[in-house]
């Protein structure tokens, strides 16, 4: 009996090792699953995946499109891209009304232009200020150079007709040339197979909240529709900085599809007509135009909006894209906020981390971009702790010139 109880003793001597490690692996394996149930659950675990996908797409848009402009700056600076010797000749064509003091200052800067031969033509739109005492001025000093026809109900289409050559530059009344080189860097994109080119305007460093929304903004659009541009993808063009052959404009048979529209005779007009092929973008600081500052947050906005009345008509999925990047970019705030709000909450410092690491390290991507480019093209405005803000701002207020737009008659986006 003793020997029995011996042996029993012995075997669970002999079991009761393999027993404690049965326990402690289990116990490791708890503690193990305990601390992932800690540090996440389902609802932050689907937040960072969304987060992080949306990360993802931001950095394809960021890189693969809004690069675009100092990628080919690059290009340019080491010779990779062809240009032409030859100047030819050819008509910088604008339209004024009642646009006295901005002709003032800014006739001279094209007139005064480097470049053997052209002509300046303003179609004087009805002015009753002292619009055409001064054209009249600038005919007497630059013979050689300025026309202009003076009519109630002008249009450009009375310009284009009006000119001499075949290429024709288009600019407006409220932007002044960066240098007198603007003519030929233009110019010197004018290849045979070149029927389009897209130039640059932006705004300078001037005081104020409203000057700096606008800046931004003008600044962002040229991001996309000069990066389309760039990768081969030409959707549309602005009559700030813009030239044409002007056998384009008769083959297409002028405004005549959109005539019924105040707007469209420069971006619907490069929509119907740009292609890879006869499209090039220059992007020289000193071939950009610099936009007078806007002081009345009104009259950005009816320029904003009037430019909403023909971005329905455009063709193709440019325009699709953006507004998928748009949207992609507030979810991925959303999801980050989210993420790092219920990552605090629930005491799991590892789900915040990585949310907010997200959002820093696209906030970096950004800032780089945006502001390099910006330094390239002469904004002479920097972008920081603004950026989150207009990250925001921005689709907000495309949304809010939509509705004004909506909710406006049709009679205000047609030709009067």
């Amino acid at each position: 009996m003793h020997h029995c109880i011996e042996t029993l003793f012995f075997r669970s001597q002999s079991i009761q090792p393999i027993i404690y490690f049965h326990n402690g692996l289990h116990r490791e394996t708890n503690t193990a699953l305990s601390f992932l149930q800690h540090t996440t659950n389902t609802v932050e675990l689907i937040l960072l995946s969304v987060a992080g996908i949306l990360f993802i797409i931001q950095l394809i848009y960021y890189f693969g499109l809004y690069n675009r402009i100092h990628v080919h700056n690059k290009a340019v600076g080491k010779e990779e891209v062809h240009f032409i010797r030859e100047l030819p000749p050819l008509s910088v064509i604008l339209c004024a009304r009642n646009e006295a003091e901005n002709l003032r200052k800014i006739l001279p800067a094209i007139l005064e232009q480097d470049y053997p031969q052209f002509e300046v033509i303003v179609i004087n739109d009805a002015s009753t200020d002292d619009t055409e005492d001064i054209l009249g001025v600038m005919e007497e000093k630059y013979p050689q150079s300025a026309r202009y026809i003076s009519h109630k109900k002008l249009a450009l289409t009375l310009g284009i007709k009006a000119s001499k050559h075949d290429w024709l530059v288009f600019t407006e009344t409220n932007c002044m040339p960066a240098s007198n080189q603007w003519l030929k860097l233009m110019a010197r994109n004018f290849t045979p197979q070149t029927q389009i080119v897209l130039g640059y305007s932006g705004y300078d460093r001037t005081k104020g909240w409203l000057h700096k929304r606008t800046a931004f903004d003008t600044l962002f659009q040229s991001l996309r529709y000069l990066g389309f541009a760039l990768a081969g993808k030409p959707y549309i063009g602005i009559g700030r900085n813009l030239a044409y052959r002007k056998e384009l404009f008769f083959q297409q048979k002028g405004f005549s599809k959109y005539l019924n529209l105040q707007r469209g005779e420069d971006d619907l007009f490069i929509n119907e007509l740009a292609t890879s092929a006869n499209t090039r973008v220059e992007t020289d600081f000193n071939a950009t135009t610099r936009i007078q500052p806007v002081y009345r947050y009104k009259d950005w906005k009816e320029e904003k909006v009037s430019y909403m009345a023909t971005a329905r008509f455009y063709h193709g999925i440019q325009r699709y894209l953006l507004g998928f990047e748009t949207f992609s970019r507030l979810l991925f705030y959303i999801a980050c906020i989210a993420g790092i709000v219920f990552g605090i909450l629930n005491f799991h410092w590892l789900v915040a981390g990585i949310a907010f690491l997200m959002w820093l390290l696209r906030f970096t991507v950004q800032a780089v971009i945006i502001n390099r480019t910006a330094k390239e093209m002469g904004g002479g405005r920097k972008y920081y702790f603004s950026l989150p803000v207009f990250d925001l701002i921005q689709p907000v207020q495309s949304l809010k010139f939509k509705l004004c737009r909506f909710f406006r008659g049709k009679g205000d986006f047609m030709r009067r």
